[in-house]
């Protein structure tokens, strides 16, 4: 720190990487320095800064302590979260952040005032334009043939952007200091990932510094969620491309895909019940895919076990043209080599291009180059000429390899995940993965770039899906940002993707949304005629889910639009949207909304999962939890109570209701665990009868 300090002087603007990446105890004594020294002025630009749950309730308090215990640890808050939440930053700090942990920052004016909009793409360019003299972030270390190799691991995203800006500035004269704190528990990952120790001004590596990995268990997936995901799911192409967003609807749609590999008649039965009868002709993956995701979810390793995550993408131009054409599969013969002069490969080799070739197995990795010419194994030297028959006849029969080699899975940016995701990075083998390359987001969120065609070939047929808060009839979208300004969360990288949806051939934009939400009793469409902010102007709209249809939207009319939006909308607010847009004249006067589109209710869709439900599909935990079978009961059940009485109506009837609620023994475990099996004084009882009331309603 003090070297830091005496480089950099005392204006310190300090660039911290999005959730796990950031180097809590480093940022912490940053923090601290500045806390005691008004003098030193400290600005912390980042993002997504984690922090335990917090209980907003006596219930929630029993519920969550020992989970919080449990599942984080001796995780270290970040003291600079602490204070901008209790509103004591000293003046000399601020702390800019350009994506929120969702709704977390709602009530925290500090923060709305600091929050930066930016597509994620961005965010490298704007960290140096607001004078970044300091990067710090996580890196994982592992010692190979007695040469340490380092990884960002969890974050290459910015920090990988930022390198060749940090090295230009500092040409021009700029001092910029970057800092690695080894995490021994942050997995090591490959790729882009990989850092030379070089790069770095300063490694922290030492015992003291491993602390528990920020790891949210995997909340509840509900049956509108499954119903969302069901029919998104029925819009992947085999053999395309997968890019999934953060939150339920990206896990209930991980799921979606495996019921539809691995159980294909279930999954075309519920999408024949919830009535799309067009989408059932998608078959399991024989083909797979390939993902592209700004985010490695956790549920990506179990497409990946289950086979569906196996197309191979490769970084060769030439490769990826012929695989596209289907002239090579990733097992070939000698025409390989007539082919790729066909690819738009020289016909005398070069040796990077040979090397390129090469690291991707045409030639065996025992084959040297030099002087335009090939060393064969057997010590033969053979001319690298592609157009010689003679030469490519012997180059086949002993230089070729048998299939292509490295080939990648999944690109994606950073990630975030329970314990059990970190534990499985940890522990799979080496082989498997490095088919994920972790990189930087300008690959990942964009096309644009010296590797244009390239990026287009390995993203053939992508299927952008993110989620939205809310759609308005005219197909923007709402994402981040409330109607007053107040952000949510940000826009990160939907934006990018909603945009590449629309450049790349093939492509479609799928944005996922509930058709309603329920706040203080009262409930609400999340389809709205229009809206004080946006995140996804109109004229991007492409298609959007709710779990009552698939709306598409791409080259439809305003008219048009509205109509299909009407027809995913929940039927309980139909009649108000469509008088909204026929006062408008946005819609014929006389449009009806078909009779087949008006029992759009959620007990329609209860219906439907019902059966399913039954047998053990589409449940709340499809890829466990965290929580113990009584604590994911629990957490049901009060979240349920807790939105019954958000209202002071709602709480009297519900303590009329647990007055008369008796005791059942088989909620004896619960109330152990909450501490109320033995209740001492009013408050205690009382508590208990509400959770015996909660208990006893959600398991109705």
């Amino acid at each position: 720190m003090d070297a830091t300090l005496a480089r950099v002087g005392d204006r310190v603007v300090l660039g911290l990487p999005l959730g796990i990446g950031k180097p809590n105890l480093v940022a912490n004594e940053f923090y601290r320095r500045a806390a005691r020294d008004p003098a030193l002025q400290l600005t912390i630009l980042t993002a997504l800064s984690l922090t335990r749950p917090r209980a907003r309730s006596d219930l929630e308090r029993r519920l969550l302590e020992p989970i919080v215990e449990r599942v984080f640890a001796d995780y270290p808050e970040l003291d600079y979260v602490r204070a901008a939440r209790s509103g004591t930053l000293p003046p000399n700090i601020e702390v800019i952040e350009f994506f929120f942990e969702p709704g977390a920052w709602l009530g925290v004016d500090s923060a709305q005032q600091n929050y930066l909009s930016a597509n994620y793409t961005h965010v490298a360019r704007d960290f140096l334009a607001r004078g970044a003299n300091v990067i710090a972030q996580l890196v994982a270390k592992r010692t190979v043939a007695g040469q340490m190799q380092l990884s960002f691991g969890s974050n290459p995203d910015v920090t990988v952007d930022l390198l060749p800006q940090i090295e230009a500035a500092r040409t021009a004269g700029r001092d910029i200091v970057l800092i690695g704190a080894v995490h021994p528990r942050l997995p090591f990952m490959f790729g882009g990932a990989c850092v030379d120790p070089g790069r770095l001004d300063f490694l922290i590596d030492h015992p003291r510094y491993d602390y528990e990995l920020f790891g949210p268990p995997n909340l509840p997936l509900r049956t509108v969620d499954h119903a969302i995901a069901m029919r998104a799911g029925a819009l992947v192409p085999d053999g395309g491309t997968l890019q999934i967003g953060i939150g339920e609807l990206g896990d209930a749609l991980v799921y979606s895909l495996l019921l539809r590999h691995q159980r294909n008649d279930a999954w075309r039965a519920i999408l024949e019940a919830l009535g799309d009868s067009d989408a059932v002709d998608a078959g399991p993956f024989r083909q797979g895919l390939y993902a592209c995701s700004e985010m490695l979810v956790d549920q990506m390793l179990d497409l990946l076990r289950a086979g569906i995550l196996r197309r191979h993408v490769y970084p060769s131009l030439p490769l990826m043209r012929l695989l596209a054409q289907g002239r090579i599969g990733e097992r070939f013969d000698g025409s390989i080599l007539e082919a790729l002069s066909e690819a738009g490969v020289a016909r005398h080799l070069d040796e990077a291009t040979f090397a390129e070739l090469r690291r991707c197995g045409v030639f065996r990795v025992d084959t040297r180059y030099r002087d335009g010419r090939i060393r064969a194994p057997a010590g033969e030297w053979i001319p690298a000429d592609l157009g010689d028959a003679g030469a490519r006849h012997k180059l086949a029969a002993q230089c070729l390899g048998r299939e292509l080699q490295g080939g990648i899975v999944a690109h994606a940016a950073f990630f975030l995940g329970p314990r059990g995701f970190y534990a499985r990075l940890r522990e799979m083998p080496e082989r498997e993965l490095r088919r994920i390359d972790m990189c930087g987001v300008s690959f990942v969120n964009q096309l644009y770039g010296a590797d244009y065609e390239l990026r287009c070939l390995q993203r053939r047929d992508a299927r952008f899906i993110n989620t939205a808060m809310m759609v308005t009839l005219l197909g923007a979208a709402v994402s981040d940002t409330l109607a007053d300004g107040r952000v949510v969360s940000g826009v990160g990288g939907q934006y990018n993707f909603v945009s590449m949806a629309h450049a790349l051939p093939g492509a479609r934009s799928i944005l996922c949304l509930r058709a309603t939400r329920e706040k203080a009793g009262r409930i609400s469409s999340n389809i709205v005629w229009n809206y004080g902010q946006t995140t996804v102007p109109r004229h991007l709209r492409d298609i959007v889910v709710t779990e009552y249809g698939v709306a598409d939207l791409r080259g439809a009319t305003d008219s048009e639009t509205i109509a299909r939006l009407l027809d995913i909308a929940d039927s309980r607010f139909q009649p108000e949207l469509l008088a909204r847009a026929q006062a408008a004249g946005k819609i014929a006067r006389d449009y009806r909304i078909p009779e087949t589109r008006r029992t759009n209710t959620p007990e329609r869709i209860a219906a439907v999962f019902a059966g399913p439900r039954r047998a053990g599909l589409c449940s709340d935990f499809p890829f466990g939890t965290d929580l113990t079978p009584v604590e994911a009961r629990l957490a049901n059940a009060l979240g349920a109570l807790a939105a019954r009485t958000s209202t002071s109506a709602g709480r009297l009837r519900a303590l009329l209701a647990a007055l008369r609620q008796p005791l059942e023994p088989a909620m004896h475990e619960a109330l152990t665990r909450m501490g109320l099996s033995r209740p001492q004084g009013w408050r205690e009882r009382l508590a208990r009868r509400l959770v015996v009331l909660a208990l006893h309603e959600s398991a109705g």
